[in-house]
């Protein structure tokens, strides 16, 4: 039987504070008073603070989870030793250098970027390692200033910013008399374009894999792309991996809120597995509408304003290579339509079930990933300790199970988890942001496995009151230990 591998993780934060306007809370409540557009500009982080960020740091695999524990917090007062822009598959990029990758991902001629600006960012962009002389082109010259005011003043454009104020573009819409693809509307999903494509490259640069391999890409995004005759129709995947040269591949996109990049993991290695295709792209772009959820709470806090960046994550899944660290389809939770909404019988069919169905215990399992939100963040706007709550439901089933002394549930976070350090964006921060640690600790030998258990709000829909959930589990290869 072929076996599947995670050949490949990685993970991206663009930082885009001058878009949190952007993001539908802020947007919301600044039509509602005006006057907070300037509260949250005289509240927002500069790029050298978003890049000395512990949590960001883990985030783009710089710094193991469980360093977070050395660093004094509030976090947002620290700075990570030796805190870089990239890591060995990931990056944290600048929101000018981010307006490229958006015109580079324009089909359509919707993204107008001011000539000096673009200019400017060029040479910039020139030195980035991801950036090919077809991107260059693409990018054209730009247009003046003049051009860009216009298209803003008629209601047909949204405006972009640097340094919070300073107009530099904007972004059309597709058609007046279709609400799906209003310029917010194509704004986000050029914005999540762009972002899962630079963690699409990164992912193809750093790993044994390259872009002509690829059989298939599937998406597993929050955006909607679709006109208003299928409104989210998709397919973010194949338009992702055009520009990544994946010019072998097809690919479809996966929805299910913050559980998709579980189930998109779990359908390609089902793929592999079934010998259909060998390399299979999982990708993840940001979500534009979730930049600034929580602002609220921080400025209530005296706090700068967190949620201004996108997170973004690739995964590689393809054949055995001996070395990688395996899935095992065998032990994948599911939340059936049975099981009910409470935790207890969540985490019965996503931990416990597929556990007991490879002869495992709770406590057989090194590292768990849950939901994994940065406490800083959700906190102080009155959603608690994400992660914890989930670990201490896992610690309590442990005990009742007889596995562990409710004594040690404390410590469970810890010894079996980690605190929470992904950006807030739903499916990103469900369990997938500790891949690129599992991976590394699995192949370095600091841990043998690692469960991913990710949780889904259907319900947001309006379409059925049922939650979601899908785990799986990465284990190391048989063939390291020859």
């Amino acid at each position: 039987m072929i076996t599947p591998v995670i050949k490949g993780a990685s993970s991206v934060i663009v930082h885009t504070p001058s878009l949190v306007r952007h993001g539908s809370k802020p947007e919301r409540e600044i039509k509602k008073d005006p006057s907070l557009l300037e509260k949250i500009l005289t509240s927002l982080r500069s790029y050298e603070q978003a890049v000395s960020y512990p949590p960001n740091q883990v985030f783009i695999g710089n710094l193991r989870p469980i360093g977070l524990l050395s660093i004094e917090g509030p976090w947002y007062k620290s700075a990570a030793p030796d805190a870089q822009r990239f890591s060995s598959s990931g990056e944290i990029m600048p929101e000018e250098e981010f307006y490229g990758w958006l015109k580079i991902s324009d089909e359509y001629e919707l993204v107008l970027l001011e000539e000096r600006f673009l200019a400017e960012i060029k040479g910039k962009l020139e030195m980035h390692p991801l950036i090919s002389s077809d991107d260059l082109k693409r990018l054209g010259n730009g247009v003046n200033l003049r051009v860009i005011e216009e298209k803003i003043t008629s209601g047909k454009a949204v405006p972009l910013h640097v340094d919070k104020t300073k107009l530099i573009g904007c972004v059309l819409e597709g058609n007046e008399e279709d609400h799906n693809l209003t310029a917010e509307i194509l704004l986000e999903n050029l914005c999540n374009k762009a972002s899962g494509l630079v963690a699409m490259r990164h992912v193809l640069r750093a790993f044994d894999v390259t872009p002509d391999q690829i059989d298939y890409v599937i998406g597993c995004d929050e955006e909607a792309v679709g006109d208003r005759y299928q409104r989210g129709g998709g397919n973010m995947a194949k338009s992702i991996a055009e520009l990544a040269g994946c010019v072998n591949a097809s690919g479809a996109d996966i929805k299910s809120f913050c559980c998709a990049p579980t189930h998109a993991v779990v359908v390609a290695a089902s793929l592999v597995q079934s010998g259909l295709y060998k390399e299979v792209l999982v990708i993840g772009g940001g979500c534009l509408a979730k930049l600034g959820m929580k602002f609220a709470g921080h400025l209530k806090h005296s706090m700068p304003i967190m949620e201004d960046q996108m997170g973004a994550i690739a995964i590689l899944v393809g054949r055995d290579d001996g070395k990688s660290p395996v899935i095992r389809l065998d032990a994948v939770g599911k939340h059936n339509i049975s099981s009910g909404s409470s935790a207890q019988a969540i985490y019965q069919t996503l931990v416990v079930d597929p556990l007991e169905r490879i002869g495992k215990r709770i406590l057989d399992v090194d590292k768990y990933a849950v939901e994994m939100h940065n406490p800083e963040i959700t906190e102080p706007n009155g959603n608690g300790n994400v992660p914890r709550t989930n670990y201490r439901t896992i610690a309590s089933m442990a005990v009742l199970r007889g596995e562990m002394d409710k004594t040690k549930i404390q410590d469970f976070e810890i010894s079996y988890g980690m605190p929470g350090f992904s950006p807030t964006q739903g499916h990103i921060a469900a369990a997938i942001p500790f891949l690129v640690h599992a991976r590394d600790m699995i192949m370095n030998q600091e841990i043998k496995n690692a469960m991913f258990v990710a949780k889904g709000s259907l319900f947001l829909g309006k379409m059925t009151k049922l939650s979601d959930g899908m785990s799986f589990l990465i284990e190391t290869n048989k063939g390291c230990a020859k």
